[in-house]
């Protein structure tokens, strides 16, 4: 009798494992949060760290549980010790007490660079320097400074200075390319976003170069925070790049272009060459000059109902990424706001994935250990909470609408179209006469505590669209 009955048990119980939602039994993850500022990511010897603004970073093993590990510029921050001292004629330069985002790169030497950068702020007088370390947890030794800006009189490239045409000296990001040669993209606002070929052996720029080749910008339009990422399954380089404003108001988001060659020319998903893109002559922090181009990834949303709230952020934005050789998968790393929360920020990770036309797509939840796995048809229909990033620079919050993706391959509710499962997880979606196509990806949502279905796509004129069941 006992057997008989733990036999009908045991067939129960595996019924119900087979039958029964994923969510139900969904191992919940855990993560712990950390604030860095214009997070920049590098691996060494299995953990992953980020370096930012005001000698803040981190570091995690998981890309989910962080740990907290410097917060800001001090004497006895270890990164550099007696920071004042060692890095006086930076600080004296540009007339500043902190330093803006940093970026840690790995030489052959062994050796950690962690390029410094420090602004005034309220015009492009700006130094950027390198120094370094045998650990990437420091201490950093000061090499010295390698460009200026801001300055009244003869430029690094030999004219006269023009916040119009040349760069702020800020934000870089050094990186090698396929082909093992090393460069630093940077810049913000002012003249633009620029590129210098570095040397290898010695961290800093090849001589002759100035400020280095223009990659787009200029007359102070809002763009900043570059990072550069090649691919090798599509064999380009990806620029990735912040627009607008970075505080809780202005409406920062992140954009991408992509290339053959590592110094471009750049170009969006129209077609359009990035080199053009600034704003008009007499302007500043013309957006709408610049709006319409690059491919916008994420903006400021909300999934947030009445019943679900604290789902959704607020200016994410200066962006690093990662790919990773052994498994093919792609990370973006930024820090972000949220929804009434005003100015506090911290790190999130979203993974990426690559849409059928080469172009990055963002996983519409933070990165909690999914990966791409066949969907099925029934899996997939059923009522969704949509959100369309457009391609504005706004303050304004997007909010979701709701649309049903049903079984007849059409989609109904407040947007209509078609929808149809091209592959084991890849989607073609038509809303309001657009083509849009992505992926179909099981996540986590931290505020229902369950997987749910979603999507993530982008149409030919570079905007996203997401998709989460409800």
């Amino acid at each position: 009798m006992f057997n008989r009955l733990f036999r009908v048990c045991f067939l129960i119980a595996l019924i119900m494992a087979f039958t029964l939602p994923n969510s139900v039994y969904a191992q919940k993850p855990v993560f712990k949060e950390v604030s860095v500022h214009d997070p920049s990511i590098i691996e060494t010897n299995g953990t992953f760290y980020v370096f930012g603004s005001h000698l803040a970073s981190a570091k995690t093993n998981d890309l989910m549980q962080w740990q907290q590990l410097t917060t800001s510029v001090s004497n006895d921050n270890p990164l550099i010790p007696n920071v004042y001292e060692e890095l006086k004629d930076t600080f004296e330069w540009a007339q500043s007490d902190t330093l803006w985002a940093a970026d840690v790169a790995q030489l052959a030497d062994g050796k950690y660079y962690m390029y410094y950068n420090a602004c005034r702020g309220d015009s492009p007088r700006s130094a950027m320097g390198v120094a370094i370390a045998d650990n990437i947890e420091g201490p950093y030794k000061n090499k010295g400074i390698f460009l200026k800006s801001g300055m009244e009189g003869t430029s690094n490239d030999g004219t006269p200075y023009d916040a119009t045409k040349h760069p702020n000296v800020v934000d870089p990001h050094t990186f090698f390319d396929k082909d093992g040669k090393l460069w630093m993209v940077y810049g913000s606002y002012s003249g633009g976003i620029f590129i210098l070929e570095m040397n290898p052996k010695t961290g800093f720029p090849l001589p002759g170069q100035g400020y280095g080749k223009k990659l787009l910008g200029g007359n102070h339009s809002r763009i900043e925070g570059p990072y550069i990422l090649y691919n090798p399954d599509t064999n380009y380089y990806y620029l990735y790049l912040s627009y607008g404003g970075l505080d809780a108001t202005g409406g920062y988001n992140i954009r991408v272009a992509r290339s053959k060659k590592p110094d471009g020319p750049y170009y969006d998903a129209e077609g359009s060459p990035m080199i053009d893109v600034k704003g008009k002559e007499g302007t500043f922090f013309d957006d709408r000059s610049i709006e319409p181009y690059g491919v916008k990834l994420m903006g400021s949303y909300s999934f947030e109902t009445e019943t679900e709230k604290g789902a959704g952020y607020v200016s994410p934005g200066h962006n690093s990424a990662y790919y990773d050789e052994k498994t093919g998968r792609s990370y973006l790393i930024f820090h972000t706001r949220f929804p009434g929360r005003g100015e506090e920020h911290e790190v999130r990770v979203h993974q990426m994935f690559m849409n059928k036309d080469g172009w990055p797509i963002v996983a519409p939840y933070r990165y909690a250990g999914e990966t791409l796995k066949k969907v099925k048809q029934k899996d997939i229909t059923g009522t969704y909470k949509l959100i369309q990033h457009g391609k504005d620079i706004s303050a304004d919050i997007k909010k979701t609408i709701n649309i049903q993706l049903n079984k007849d391959h059409t989609i109904s509710g407040e947007m209509t179209g078609t929808w149809k499962k091209t592959g084991d997880d890849t989607a073609d979606i038509t809303l309001a006469g657009k083509t849009y196509n992505g992926v179909f990806l099981r996540q986590w949502d931290s505020v229902r505590e369950k997987n749910v279905m979603t999507f993530s796509v982008l149409n030919g004129s570079g905007e996203a669209v997401w998709g989460v069941n409800k």
